[in-house]
């Protein structure tokens, strides 16, 4: 019997434990507020908060010790073939844009989640909240003072809204918060010297913001950081040489601002000793990069680029045995590239363009095997020709020489195995090489600005995945034929851009649209001497936004179906020979930002209406046969 009773107890303390306490009325409450406050929900979640246990509603979680709420978690969801997934799944990518692999593209489909605005209740009756997410919704408005009031709180994950206004300046007193993102809002005004006051901080994300004024002096402080992201943002000033005491920080992103000053740089080693990852490009940057940067031996990405950056490239940059990434492109660093370049041998990306580099380019160079990209165009590298050591490097994949005065014809050794090749700018003569067609995974292929002649040899129909041609201001000649007839693995094609303006071909053109190019966004074939009609299959490049056909010799009727082309931006068809009438139907276009249709035989009235509307008289003049606005009026 007193077994019995035993088993009895055990089992009345076992069913009380586990059954769930009833939501606190504060809870409760702060959790309806909260509802209210929200205009729509196209996910449709909040529509099952239903009933008194706020614990089992979506989205929501409890502590199974106190019952209290600690946590909300309602993300933005999209939807992919039908079926929603979390925003985090998909990195940062915004509404309506795709993901891209290389040429594969896969659609995300539309933004669901929560528009309104958090309202000040949710720190009054939610004391107990540990974790805040709402990445990825469409809340605006600005951030309640009373997220200060949660003393529990570690993360609060608020990025890729439309929050406005300024951040707390009581943000400070959140002493338990570890991690803080609110990127991709619409904040304002200066980054709240209290938040240097987080000591348990370790990811602080405000990046892509309009965020103004100085880094905080004490960022210093934040011992526990690990990942500062305040890029994309209007600050200004100097970075405070307190950031070198950040003994945790292994991200440090501060690109795209208005910083400037020196770039403050271990005094000895030891200081920033974890940092991994940093981007202060696009700033304003000035001095040198002092020697010093060699100290940082964690490095692994690396980028000063586009700033105002002089001197030499210090020969301490070969202490970095980590790097695999260096961006130094766009500064106005000068002398020779160190030889010391060739001792980082995990270096994948190697960018110094657009600098003063002068001399011979190191030898060493060639000891890096796992480089994939390298950019050394326009400098005063005394090159002449393509190094031939520099083509048998064997992970290279892209390589970018645009004005590096090379000389000659394209050489023979040109690696097969390359993605991108960039020699535009260049002194090259001769042909284009016919065994251009055997180099089967390029991608892009700039030989604009050179002096080749002759034909684009038929080869080129081989490249089945090119996405990008440049051939513009040679001399080339002939028909622009085979570039239409590429015979693309993909459906719809793989070619994205094509520029051959300023040579001299004379035909082909009737052969737009016909190989199957639906992918084109650009193409440019003016100033040519292209002749006859512009075929009705043009209008079969749905994707096309610029078309460039102007100065050359073309004829007939504009084609109806370039209506069809409904996110066309940029039609540019004047100093032609083309007839009749603008067709009616090209009202359509009503995307189009520029226009031009001067100096042509056209004639009748210009269709009334948007875009026409817009443009002024110089895009229809040269047409004596054309009337009506913005042109004289038609007469009876």
């Amino acid at each position: 019997m007193a077994s019995q009773v035993l088993w009895f107890l055990v089992l009345l303390t076992l069913t009380t434990i586990c059954k769930s306490k009833p939501c606190h009325p504060n809870d409760l409450k702060g959790l309806q507020d909260f509802k209210a406050g929200i205009h729509t929900d196209t996910s449709s979640r909040l529509s099952k908060w239903i009933g008194q246990d706020c614990c089992k509603w979506e989205g929501i979680f409890c502590s199974n010790v106190t019952g209290r709420v600690v946590s909300i978690s309602l993300p933005g969801l999209y939807t992919l073939d039908g079926a929603p997934i979390q925003s985090a799944m998909v990195g940062e990518l915004s509404p309506s844009i795709t993901l891209i692999n290389f040429l594969e593209v896969i659609d995300i489909g539309e933004l669901v989640g929560l528009t309104g605005e958090i309202p000040p209740s949710i720190g009054f009756h939610l004391p107990n909240l540990r974790k805040i997410n709402f990445l990825g919704n469409k809340f605006t408005g600005a951030l309640p003072e009373s997220i200060c009031k949660l003393s529990k709180l570690n993360e609060l994950y608020l990025q890729e809204n439309g929050f406005s206004g300024f951040l707390p300046s009581c943000i400070g007193g959140v002493k338990n918060l570890r991690r803080m993102d609110v990127h991709s809002n619409k904040l304002s005004g200066v980054i709240p010297e209290s938040i240097t006051r987080l000591k348990n901080l370790e990811s602080l994300c405000l990046q892509e913001n309009f965020l103004t004024g100085n880094i905080p002096e004490n960022i210093g402080n934040l011992q526990e950081l690990k990942e500062l992201d305040l890029s994309s943002n209007l600050l200004t000033g100097i970075i405070p040489r307190a950031i070198s005491r950040l003994k945790s920080i292994s991200v440090l992103y501060l690109n795209a601002n208005q910083l400037e000053g020196e770039i403050p740089l271990p005094s000895k080693p030891g200081e920033l000793s974890s940092l991994s990852f940093v981007r202060l490009q696009n700033n304003r940057f000035s001095g040198t990069i002092p020697s010093s940067i060699g100290y940082l031996t964690s490095l692994q990405r690396l980028s000063l680029a586009n700033n105002q950056l002089k001197g030499s490239i210090p020969s301490s940059l070969g202490n970095l045995k980590s790097l695999t990434e260096l961006y130094l492109s766009y500064n106005q660093l000068s002398g020779q590239l160190p030889r010391s370049i060739g001792g980082i041998s995990k270096l994948l990306y190697l960018s110094i363009s657009h600098n003063m580099i002068e001399g011979l380019l190191p030898r060493e160079i060639s000891s890096l095997s796992n480089l994939q990209s390298l950019d050394l165009s326009f400098n005063h590298l005394n090159m002449s020709t393509i190094p031939k050591w520099l083509m048998q490097l064997p992970s290279l994949s892209r390589i970018y020489l645009a004005g590096c005065e090379i000389h000659g014809e394209i050489p023979d050794y040109i690696s097969k195995s390359l993605l991108e090749l960039d020699l535009s700018a260049n002194h090259l003569s001769g042909r284009i090489p016919a065994w251009i067609g055997s180099i089967s995974q390029l991608y892009y292929l700039n030989l604009s600005k050179n002096k080749f002649v002759s034909e684009i040899p038929s080869t080129v129909t081989n490249l089945d995945i090119l996405g990008v041609l440049d051939l513009h201001s040679n001399k080339l000649e002939g028909s622009v034929n085979a570039v239409f007839q590429i015979k693309s693995r993909f459906a719809g094609g793989s070619l994205t851009y094509l520029d051959l303006s300023d040579n001299s071909f004379s035909s082909g053109v009737e052969h737009i649209g016909m190989g199957g190019q639906e992918r084109i966004q650009h193409l440019n074939l003016s100033h040519n001497f292209l002749k006859g009609r512009l075929p009705t299959s043009t209008g079969t490049l749905k994707s096309l936004e610029t078309l460039d056909l102007s100065y050359n010799g073309l004829s007939y009727n504009l084609p109806t179906s370039l209506a069809n082309v409904t996110i066309l931006e940029r039609l540019m068809l004047h100093k032609n020979q083309f007839i009749g009438r603008i067709p009616e139907e090209f009202l359509k276009l009503k995307k189009l930002k520029e226009l031009n249709l001067s100096d042509n035989l056209l004639e009748g009235k210009i269709p009334y209406g948007k875009p026409f509307l817009d443009f002024p008289q110089t895009s229809f003049s040269g047409n004596r046969g054309l009337c009506g606005k913005p042109l004289p009026p038609c007469k009876s």
